[in-house]
């Protein structure tokens, strides 16, 4: 990959860094950036390596280089999206804060009440929880065959330190997330909390992120997005003085190849439509043609998505709550859309014969790229076949959808009247289950609370096992 790009971490910039960034883009002649999956800046190819003296702040990886990746956020889903309600945008903010050095490792931090940015695509995954200040951490390191879940919550202020362990004991090549708890355990001192319920997704249309938008009483915020992901630099720069003007702090860059201007006061909001106006900006693309994750710089991916779209639009089609991916074929690929088209790689053999593309098309498990499980519905299809193909599915997902919810009540009651040996302290609410055991204190899986010690304690505040109080018979929510 021929192409350069700028770390952006969280996905969240300021005006006055993005118009520094686009300066430089335009000193060497070039017109337009893109934006990355993981809310990243691209620069096109042949993008002159800028010396480190003049980059300030600015952490560019170079073609062929491995010098960092960047931090994927749930930010910019915050105050404009459905959202846990603790998990504030200034918390991101200070948890982002704490990381000092870019991470080797694809690092997500997400709230899984939100759809718009995807939950389980980096190789350490913290997820918030329904416990103020604790996260879900997935972890699935680059050589695994499957992704893991850490054997405990953590504190929002360790997770910064959390990560930085992890990625000194990559050297030990661990194997098995009880591994890695277990060196992380040894070498810092953190303030871990038990999981006492599994985490819980949502499921939720997914959401339209484009054009104006109310904010509150007195504010709105903005999506853009461009149909081929090449964003005009003097737009940009442009922007970002009205950005200033309007005191709008941060930028947030989506992972759908748009980005999100929040705070924009009630009495500019006629300023910001004229600016779009006179550029001749289109800010009301349909939910059909916003959904989709392509590659960037990859022409016959667009040329594949405009033809979708535009057979799909012609056929009426309804794909509300679906996103949709194009690939080049990647069985290793961590997707996150609904359904993902990949291109299947010509033989080396035949590439000298000018034969037709043949596509794969695969569906996530209920739809929801969050179960991590795709499907492979069809094989070796060509492009005239796809349109069909997309019906069919968007089809079976509008057939299924009220199945779903169904299958997942019924769960939930199974699952609650299993729930008979859990406790609770009366001090911070703890709860101890035995079908998780206390990993902190070495309880395995299935150890009954009679069963506990004498001496077993609240693994947070120290409550005596005495004082904990039996839930059984009450509704408790562990799906």
């Amino acid at each position: 990959m021929e192409l350069t790009r700028l770390i952006v971490k969280g996905g969240v910039i300021s005006p006055g860094e993005l118009r520094e960034i686009v300066n430089m883009g335009l000193e060497q002649g070039i017109n337009a950036i893109s934006f990355g999956s993981r809310q990243d800046i691209i620069f096109p190819k042949g993008f002159t390596p800028i010396d480190k003296t003049k980059t300030g702040k600015n952490h560019f990886v170079y073609p062929n280089e491995k010098s960092g990746n960047n931090i994927v956020s749930s930010y910019v889903s915050t105050d404009i999206f459905r959202n846990t309600p603790w998990l504030t945008g200034n918390k991101f903010l200070y948890i982002l804060e704490q990381f000092k050095e870019h991470p080797k490792l694809k690092v997500n931090i997400t709230d899984p009440k939100q759809q718009l940015v995807p939950l389980f695509t980096g190789h350490i995954n913290f997820i918030a929880s329904e416990h103020e200040d604790y996260w879900f951490l997935y972890i699935r390191l680059p050589k695994w065959d499957k992704m893991e879940l850490y054997p405990v919550l953590i504190y929002s202020w360790n997770i910064a330190e959390v990560y930085s362990e992890i990625e000194k004991i990559l050297i030990e090549e661990p194997d098995s997330v009880d591994m890695i708890f277990q060196l992380v355990s040894d070498a810092l001192d953190t303030n871990n909390r038990t999981i006492d319920k599994p985490l819980n997704i949502p499921f939720y249309p997914f959401p339209y992120y484009e054009g104006m938008n109310k904010l509150g009483i007195d504010q709105y915020w903005l999506g853009l997005y461009w149909r081929n992901n090449l964003y005009d630099l003097e737009f940009l720069k442009e922007m970002c003085d009205l950005c200033f003007d309007c005191k709008i702090g941060k930028i947030c860059i989506t992972p759908w190849k748009s980005f999100i201007v929040k705070g924009i006061p009630k009495d500019r909001k006629l300023d910001w439509e004229k600016f779009l106006g006179k550029k001749g900006i289109n800010v009301r693309h349909s939910l059909l043609e916003l959904n989709w994750h392509l590659p960037v710089a990859m022409e016959w991916a667009l040329n594949l998505k405009t033809f979708l779209v535009r057979t799909l639009d012609q056929f009426d089609i309804s794909t509300y709550g679906l996103t949709f991916g194009i690939s080049d074929y990647n069985r290793e690929g961590h997707y996150f859309t609904s359904i993902v088209i990949e291109k299947n790689e010509l033989p080396k053999d035949l590439e000298s014969i000018k034969i037709r593309d043949t596509y794969n098309v695969l569906y996530a498990k209920n739809f929801d790229p969050n179960t991590k499980e795709y499907i492979v519905h069809t094989q070796d299809v060509d492009k005239l076949e796809l349109p069909t193909i997309l019906i069919e599915l968007s089809r079976k997902y509008f057939e299924d959808l009220g199945n779903l919810i169904i299958e997942v009540n019924t769960t939930s009651i199974k699952k609650e009247k299993a729930a008979q040996d859990i406790h609770q302290c009366p001090e911070c609410l703890t709860v101890y289950n035995s079908e998780y055991g206390d990993i902190i204190q070495g309880i395995e899986k299935g150890v009954l609370f009679k069963d506990l010690p004498q001496d077993y304690c609240c693994s947070l505040c120290e409550s005596p096992k005495i004082n904990f109080t039996p839930l059984t018979g009450q509704k408790i929510d562990i799906l």
